[in-house]
């Protein structure tokens, strides 16, 4: 959740995403003010539509016990191959990979901004899910962002500086030769 300012004052939004645990990647299917059963069955709709055709499908989803994960949301991703598994009360350690990305993008990004609307939330969500997935190192996966190509830069390069939401989020690489 982030508290964003809008026309009719503070409002706290709610951000739907997904992460694949092997991988690290994180997928973040909708925001909203208003999270219901109905939206987050769209929200698994398009988590299947965006997940379906990859050589690594999902085949289990971790996700707790909030009523908002309907009957029908399950029904959804089973109807597509995926198991969902429900984590327990008082067991936040079994959902610690989700627990760790919701620490990262407050603490590396939303906690730095007053957010004004739900595009100025969406904008910093998008920045930092590609800074998350093309250039953080990830000590989980041996230091290396998930789309570092190896090879594309040279050792004896110039250093320079990748930045996105004006400097907050740098990443320092050697130019290819």
């Amino acid at each position: 959740t982030k508290k964003i300012w809008t026309a009719r004052g503070l409002v706290d939004y709610y951000v739907l995403f997904f992460l694949h645990v092997g991988s690290r990647r994180v997928i973040v299917t909708g925001m909203t003010a208003h999270p219901d059963g109905l939206w987050v069955l769209q929200q698994a709709w398009n988590f299947v539509l965006l997940t379906d055709q990859e050589a690594s499908a999902p085949t289990h989803l971790i996700h707790d016990l909030d009523t908002k994960f309907t009957k029908a949301f399950d029904d959804r991703l089973k109807a597509d191959g995926i198991e969902p598994v429900k984590v327990g009360p008082a067991a936040p350690n079994l959902n610690a990979h989700a627990e760790r990305w919701v620490l990262s993008i407050k603490a590396e990004c939303l906690d730095h901004f007053l957010v004004f609307g739900e595009d100025h939330l969406r904008h910093l969500v998008e920045e930092y899910v590609k800074h998350y997935q093309e250039e953080r190192p990830h000590q989980g996966i041996g230091n290396v962002p998930l789309k570092m190509n190896p090879g594309e830069s040279s050792p004896d390069g110039e250093v320079v500086c990748k930045e996105r939401l004006g400097g907050l989020l740098r990443h320092y690489e050697r130019k290819a030769a």
